[in-house]
C-alpha cells in the first residue's frame, strides 16, 4: 500500500507554496522556516514540513532541490509544481499517467485502491484535497514541451558539425564504388635449393605474370 503524502489542511498547502514563490531560499527547509517563514504554525507545521519532502521540494536533510528553486521563478512555477505533483503521488501516476485530468471521483477512487482506505475515510479525503492543492499550481503543458525538448532537440555546437563532417567523409570514402577484385590464394612448393637467383626468378616471374597492376 502506498503512503501517498497529505496535511490535514489543503489550505496550508496553497499558503506554504504561496509563501515559497515570494520569500528568499532557505539554506535548508526546516520546521522553524516553515512557521516562521511561511506563517505554518504548530503541529500543522511540522505536517508541512514533511509534505514538502514527499513532494520533492526539499531533500531528506532540508536542503532546497532543484524543484523548489525552479518553483520560485515564475517562468518555470508550473513546471515545478507538475513535477512535484509527480513525484509525490508517484503511485497514482504509476495507474494513470493522467491521473491529474481525471474528475475528483475518479481521483479518490485510485487513491482509496492504492492506500487501502476506507472510500469514505478522513485520510483519502486530505489526500485528494492535497493533491488537488498542488495542481492548481501546476502547469503540464509545458513539463510536456520541457520534456520533448530535452528529448528531441539537440544543440549542435560546432565542434559536433565537425566532428560529424569528419565522420560523414569517412564514411563516403568506405563506401566508394570500387571495381570487381578478385581474391586468390598461390601455393608454392620451392625447390630444395640454397642458390638464391632460382628465389629471385621465382618471385619475379609471380610479379611479373600474376600480380601486375592491371589484374588487381
Amino acid at each position: 500500500m502506498a503512503n501517498l503524502p497529505y496535511v490535514t489542511s489543503a489550505n496550508n498547502v496553497t499558503r506554504a507554496l504561496t509563501a515559497i514563490a515570494a520569500a528568499a531560499t532557505p539554506e535548508a527547509v526546516t520546521g522553524n522556516f516553515v512557521k516562521t517563514i511561511l506563517k505554518i504554525p504548530g503541529g500543522s507545521g511540522d505536517q508541512m514540513t514533511s509534505f514538502l519532502k514527499k513532494i520533492g521540494f526539499a531533500n531528506p536533510d532540508g536542503s532546497p532541490t532543484s524543484i523548489y528553486k525552479k518553483f520560485r521563478n515564475e517562468a518555470t512555477r508550473g513546471v515545478a509544481a507538475a513535477e512535484g505533483l509527480k513525484q509525490g503521488y508517484s503511485a497514482l501516476y504509476k495507474r494513470n499517467e493522467y491521473v491529474h485530468e481525471l474528475p475528483d471521483k475518479d481521483i479518490k477512487g485510485l487513491i482509496v485502491e492504492e492506500t487501502g482506505q476506507a472510500a469514505d475515510s478522513n485520510v483519502a479525503t486530505y489526500i485528494l484535497s492535497c493533491f488537488k492543492a498542488v495542481r492548481a499550481f501546476a502547469n503540464f503543458d509545458k513539463i510536456v514541451e520541457s520534456s520533448v525538448d530535452s528529448e528531441f532537440e539537440l544543440p549542435i555546437t560546432s565542434t559536433m558539425s565537425q566532428s560529424y563532417r569528419e565522420r560523414a567523409a569517412s564514411v563516403d570514402e568506405a563506401v566508394k564504388p570500387i571495381g570487381l577484385s578478385l581474391g586468390y590464394n598461390i601455393n608454392l612448393n620451392l625447390p630444395a635449393t640454397t642458390d638464391i637467383a632460382v628465389f629471385n626468378a621465382i618471385f619475379k616471374s609471380l610479379r611479373e605474370n600474376l600480380l601486375a597492376q592491371s589484374d588487381v
